[in-house]
């Protein structure tokens, strides 16, 4: 009898291992799942927080565009190209250089100055103390010699 209970006993033990063993597969199986959905949710935030910088990027850019759009109506008044303002082809760009037609009117000249340099001779210095003109000392003498004694190329002209 003794031996008929320690047989039993080696197989309740045999049972109770191996139900030991599938339960801890079962659970191990079940974490393994758990982390893979976890991994899948991180990466699944991680894109939906590129997505969301990208939106805030093209929102504030579009954004711009309307504030531009904004100024370019109220300040600059700038238009985007027509069709119209492109040549079709070889015979237009040829036609630009044709003499003007009877009746057209003159081309827009630009008014030009004359280059005239004694026109654009600055004014003499004058001391900002007595008012009086001030000289430069290097036109009398050498610009080495001014240097020489004390570096000063300004001077009253009534000392």
């Amino acid at each position: 009898m003794v031996a008929a209970g320690s047989r039993l006993r080696q197989l309740g033990w045999f049972v109770t291992l191996a139900l030991c063993i599938t339960l801890f597969a079962a659970l191990t199986f079940k974490v393994n799942s758990v982390r893979s959905e976890v991994r899948l949710a991180e990466r699944q935030i991680v894109a939906l927080q590129r997505e969301k910088v990208l939106l805030e990027t093209e929102f504030e850019t579009r954004a711009s565009q309307q504030q531009l759009a904004q100024w370019n109506a109220v300040d600059f008044g700038y238009q985007a190209p027509t069709a119209d303002q492109y040549l079709e082809g070889e015979r237009q760009l040829a036609a630009l250089g044709e003499p003007r037609a009877v009746g057209a009117p003159s081309p827009i000249r630009v008014a030009r100055a004359k280059d005239d340099t004694s026109a654009m001779k600055l004014p003499a210095m004058v001391s900002p103390l007595t008012g009086k003109p001030v000289k430069n000392i290097a036109d009398e003498a050498n610009l080495a010699e001014a240097l020489a004694s004390g570096g000063e190329f300004l001077a009253e002209a009534a000392q």
